[in-house]
Parts: C-alpha cells; structure tokens; sequence
C-alpha cells in the first residue's frame, strides 16, 4: 500500500494537472501551504508520478494566425475557441495556452519580466511548475495608485510564478502612474529604484497582456483607480486605445508623445524590444484595437489570443 506521502503526492498532481485546480485551492483542501504543495508536485515530477510532454507549436494552423505572423513578425498561436463561449471562459483557454507557451519558455539563469492585470491573473493558474537555478521574476511596472497600494494584488501574481519556477522575487514599489513626471525622474534616480531599472533592461524573457479601456472584462488598470477624471479625459483626447505595461497606446502604435506616459512607471515599448523573447497575451474582442496598437509598436515575439480577437484585429487594419 502507498504511503501518505505517496497519497499526497498523487492528489496534489491529480487536482493541478487533471483537473485544473490553483495551488492555493489545493493547499485548502490539503490543509498546507502553497510552498508544500508546490513541493509536492515537484516531487511528484522528480519521481516520474508526472511526466509532462509540451508540444512546441509550429507555424500557426490558422489562417487569421498566419497573416498576423506575416504582417507582424511574430510567432502566434491562435487558440480556437466557440462562438458564444463567455469572456471568462474564452479568457481562461487562452490563459491556458500561454501558461504552457511561458512555463516552457523559462529556464535557468533567466531574468523574467512579468506585468500585471487581468490576463497576467488568469495566465499565472495555468502555469507548468518545474525547478530552474539561478533565475529571478521581475516586475515590469508600478502598482500603486492614489486609492489602494496595489501590492497585494501583484505580489500573488508575481509570486506565484517565482513559486512554480523556484525564482528569486525582484518587486518594484512605486506607482503605477505617478501624479507628476518630476516626481518620477526624482524617484528613477534612487538607488533603490534604479536597480530595478537595470534589471529591466538585461530581461531574457516577459510575458504581458494589453490593457482595453472598456470591453465586459475590463482591465484592471482601468477598473480599479489608477486614473482619475482628469487622465480619463486626456487619454480620450490623445485617441488612447490601450496600454502596454501601463504604458498607453494609440492604434497606430505610437505612444512617446503621449503626456500621461511621462508620469508611467511601466517599462516601454522601446524597452520592450530590447528583450529576446516577449511573450504578448490577449483575449476577447474588447482587446483587439489595443492589440493591433501594441503589434505596430512591435512589442512582441509571441502572440497568444484567440481565433476571434485574431480575426477583428485584422479586419481593423
């Protein structure tokens, strides 16, 4: 008969990789912590009770995918899904590719960039848990805001995927936009700060979604305070579609004259690409005119969206 830490083992894997479940899910059901249960299937791996295979997409199967990698240059993967499925279920099976895509994609010694929102949430349940040495996770853009810190809510984005991948932490406490550009050059000469910043510019590797100003799973940036009346309507008059790591956009995606992104904290697009392996992640019709935005900014290597959302995109250019 098995032993209980065979047991444990077994259900652990059984709920993360059968059925789905978040590590924080299992570790209630368990009565441990996150760290034990991300031990646990650890072991589970080491001692081949998991075996995981990824497949490594080629050349998008999709028509839409194909012209966005030829109009583009990025690598999509286009994910089908059903016409009348809901936003949270369209969102969760394009959070579940990319998870796969991003687990595969990390390795040792790596510095990893990860944003934050509403897809980063959704993305970071679906991650593929192994054990890398020497890597750290570093957050791409501020979080707080003049209502809330913000911090909560990105340190469990971020420290779930230092977590599944046995990271080093590297946070970045400042705000997501702050109210005066001097404050932010003040603040980007700290010592503090600025080593975050160099961070930033060394990332193998980031994975980010693309912020829509309205759509029924609005972003969180836009959802929850960070801009006030005033930079709602400055956006609206600088024809703002999105953003990008906090960073706006317009639908041509040009973003450097636009004033609110002097006071943004986010790394930008020009950063962006400077990063060998840039992971873009999007869901739902709602993030199709920002997407496209972020494509002409050329922020991206790899594309992960659904077959919809690859479609609007294209009839909007």
């Amino acid at each position: 008969m098995a032993d209980s830490g065979d047991r444990l083992q077994f259900d652990a894997a059984s709920m993360y990789y059968l059925h789905g479940e978040t590590m924080e899910s299992i570790a209630r059901q368990l009565g441990m912590s996150r760290s034990s249960v991300s031990r646990l299937l650890k072991n589970a791996r080491e001692s081949g009770l998991v075996q995981i295979t990824l497949n490594r997409p080629g050349r998008s199967q999709s028509s839409a995918g194909r012209a966005l990698e030829d109009l583009f240059g990025v690598r999509a993967h286009v994910v089908p899904v059903r016409d009348g499925t809901s936003e949270i279920a369209r969102l969760d099976r394009v959070a579940r590719t990319a998870g796969q895509l991003f687990s595969e994609a990390v390795g040792d010694d790596m510095l990893i960039g990860v944003a934050w929102g509403t897809t980063l949430a959704a993305i970071v349940q679906h991650l593929v848990p192994h054990e890398t040495r020497g890597s750290t996770v570093v957050q791409t853009n501020g979080s707080a805001n003049h209502s809330t810190s913000g911090i909560p809510y990105v340190v469990a984005i971020i420290s779930t995927v230092a977590d599944a991948f046995g990271c080093q932490v590297v946070h970045f406490p400042v705000p997501a936009f702050f109210d005066y550009a001097s404050t932010k050059d003040a603040m980007w000469r700290e010592r503090m700060v600025t080593r975050v910043l160099g961070l930033q510019a060394r990332l193998d590797l980031v994975i980010f979604g693309v912020g829509a100003l309205e759509g029924p799973l609005k972003s969180h940036v836009y959802a929850s305070g960070y801009l006030d009346e005033a930079d709602v309507q400055q956006i609206a008059e600088q024809r703002v579609v999105g953003d990008v790591c906090t960073v706006l956009l317009r639908k041509d995606g040009s973003w450097r004259d636009i004033p609110l992104n002097a006071r943004a904290s986010g790394i930008t697009p020009a950063q962006l690409q400077t990063v060998p392996r840039r992971i873009c992640v999007a869901s739902g019709q709602a993030k199709a005119l920002p997407l496209l935005g972020a494509l002409r900014a050329k922020v991206a290597t790899d594309l992960v969206v659904d077959e919809l959302t690859a479609r609007t995109v294209l009839e909007l250019m």
